[in-house]
């Protein structure tokens, strides 16, 4: 997909499994420019290349963000980190530990992933130098150029999350606490749904986290998956709709005698449903390319619920 431009913000897609699933954003200050979202090391060729077509220079990177540590969102930040001389990683306090020392980050990965699959998705995973690494508190604003960032820290789908408010654009960087809009679903109208990966969904926080957002008063979400939104109020319809039924099958999965191979089919099975029918009532066909989505997504949504299940089973 072609890179779009927003204001002073570039949305790059990072190629990541295929086009148009996930992106990083490049945020350009006069000659300065910041990072947010590195998604994996495979994406970093086309970070440069954006950064050459905007004659940014390495040296002239401020900050590179991530907004939480799933390897979609943080792969690549080790590797860009090495290339920019004089970047800081901006990381919420819970994530900055696994980007400097990434081997418990690495572990877990490969658990939901295997092995193979987990290098092919991200490669090598670097840490990153202590002395680099700006841990930012909930509500901590930064100075870059002409704009403030306001740094949110949102859990629901990470304890490890935040989102950052633009003061220039009047927008949030969003990470994964507003939901994934693929552009492949977008033909008639938003269709927007919340992402319940391992391993912290909460359906409460998640709520919460929605709020939060938009309690900035934004006129604008940029989500990794993908891309820049408008229709606020309409998101946060369908992204509570959505979290009610995830909590729905929550709750049906802590209640349940059946195996975790078992409540986890069941579940997907029902998210399967849930996606196909969001597609009708907007008009539009299941192609190959949208039945791919809804499985990879059905997929890793209901390990995180089924997870979440044992979790509070033992709570």
């Amino acid at each position: 997909m072609q890179t779009q431009t927003v204001d002073s913000i570039k949305i790059i897609d990072a190629h990541y499994v295929r086009e148009g699933i996930a992106c990083c954003y490049l945020m350009i200050e006069e000659d300065r420019a910041a990072i947010i979202e590195t998604n994996t090391n495979y994406a970093v060729p086309y970070i440069l290349e954006e950064m050459k077509n905007s004659s940014i220079k390495l040296e002239n990177v401020d900050y590179v963000i991530i907004t939480h540590v799933h390897l979609d969102h943080a792969g690549g930040a080790g590797k860009l980190m090495e290339l920019f001389p004089n970047a800081k990683l901006l990381a919420h306090p819970r994530a900055a530990r696994h980007m400097i020392d990434p081997s418990r980050l690495i572990q877990s990965s490969i658990q939901v992933y295997g092995e193979e699959r987990f290098r092919q998705l991200y490669g090598e995973i670097l840490p990153i130098e202590e002395s680099r690494v700006q841990v930012i508190e909930d509500g901590e604003e930064i100075t870059f150029g002409s704009r403030k960032l306001k740094f949110l820290h949102t859990k629901g789908h990470a304890n490890h999350h935040f989102v950052i408010y633009d003061s220039k654009t009047n927008g949030v960087f969003s990470g994964d606490s507003f939901g994934l809009a693929y552009p492949a679903l977008q033909e008639k109208g938003l269709f927007i749904v919340p992402t319940t990966t391992p391993t912290d969904f909460d359906p409460q926080e998640a709520y919460l986290s929605i709020d939060k957002i938009l309690e900035t008063k934004c006129d604008k979400v940029f989500l990794t998956h993908y891309g820049m939104i408008q229709d606020l109020e309409n998101a946060k319809n369908q992204l509570k709709e959505g979290l009610k039924f995830s909590e729905e099958l929550l709750d049906w999965c802590v209640k349940s005698n059946k195996s975790q191979e078992e409540q986890h089919q069941q579940v997907k099975n029902e998210l399967m449903e849930y996606f196909r029918t969001k597609l009708k009532q907007l008009g539009m066909m299941e192609t190959e390319e949208r039945r791919f989505l809804f499985e990879m997504d059905a997929e890793l949504n209901a390990m995180g619920i089924v997870y979440a299940a044992q979790r509070k089973k033992k709570t």
